[in-house]
Order: C-alpha cells, then structure tokens, then sequence
C-alpha cells in the first residue's frame, strides 16, 4: 500500500499514469508480481495520513510505502509536528508488524536553513529510530535537472507542483528500484 498525497494518488493524471499504477506496472515487468494499492488522498498532509490510518488498514496490508509531507511543505506547517506525525503512522506499523518504507521530499530554502534541515532530518531520523529504509528525495529526478542547471518543466503539469506521466515515470525508474530491494527483502525474510 501506497500511503501519501496527490503525488501518490495521481493528481491530474489518467489513472494508469498516476505514481501507483506506472510502480506496479515496474515491478511487474522486474519480475515481482504485487498489487499496490493506492492510499494517497490529494492535500492530505502527514496529520490527514495519520488520522486515516484505520481506515487504511481496515483490509490486510503486506508493506506500507510511507510518501507524506509534500503538503506539510506547501502550508509551512511545524517540522516537529509532522515528524511527531510520521512518528505515530511508524510506530502504528510497527506495532501491527506491517514493515514500512520512508519516502521523503527536500525542502526548499524558502522557510529558512532551520526548517529546511527539520524537515530533511525527520525522514532520516524516523528511518533509523524504526529501522525502515528510506529514499530521501521522492521528486529526484527533478532535483537532478535543476542541480544540473536545466528546467525540469517538461515533467511537470501546469500547476508546477504535480509531476506529469513523464515525470511521473522517472520517478518510478528512480524508485523503483529501491521499492523493488524492500519488497523482495520481505520475500526472502531478510527485512
């Protein structure tokens, strides 16, 4: 199960272009054969994911992919309380031995060196205070781009936030991989 915002839910997409559909189609065709579900809520933020999480595990999950905070960046919202938030869907997942994977996002400058290293460091210290792997940057590709001094609007849809389905797919390519060594380390009991 996927757990996140519009990022994971597939915002202005056709459904089979959304982030949930293009990463099962990956892992298919990389040899796992698993259903994702899609348990993101567009504007949901890290307390929207926390507050919904019975109705999230109402049927049986194998593996939780954790991708919120998006929205908790564009509202400014306090670090502490979305790690305090992200802290308590981890240790829910814990607690019913349902293994999770952290995905995070980098936040921009804009709210100050203090928030920004906050909020980059909730995802790495959540990570390693449950022992969950965790990618850093959910929107790496994009990164990328602008590190290398280029524009990353050819992946993204008019509102500049939403990745489109080309973004969207390398996204999965960089994820994938990483979604793939996680569930496949539950396959073979070594998570």
């Amino acid at each position: 199960m996927a757990l996140g915002d519009s990022l994971t839910q597939g915002y202005g997409l056709p459904t089979e272009d959304g982030f949930v559909p293009q990463l099962e189609a990956w892992l298919h065709e990389n040899g796992l054969e698993v259903e994702v579900i899609n348990a993101g809520v567009s504007g949901d933020t890290t307390a929207g994911g926390l507050a919904r999480m019975d109705w999230t595990l109402a049927e049986p999950v194998d593996a939780m992919l954790v991708t919120l905070g998006g929205n908790d960046l564009l509202r400014g919202l306090d670090p502490a309380a979305s790690r305090a938030n992200l802290e308590a869907i981890l240790a829910r997942l814990e607690r019913e031995e349902i293994p999770a994977m952290l995905i995070g996002l980098p936040a921009p400058g804009n709210y100050g060196p203090e928030f920004k290293l906050a909020f980059e460091r909730m995802y790495v210290d959540l990570a390693g205070q449950f022992d969950v792997p965790m990618v850093p940057n959910f929107m790496q590709p994009m990164t990328d781009k602008a590190d290398a001094g280029a524009s990353f609007n050819d992946l993204m849809q008019d509102d500049h936030i939403h990745p489109n389905a080309e973004g969207v797919k390398l996204i999965v390519e960089h994820l994938g991989p990483e979604v793939l060594s996680f569930l496949k380390s539950l396959e073979n009991g070594t998570y």
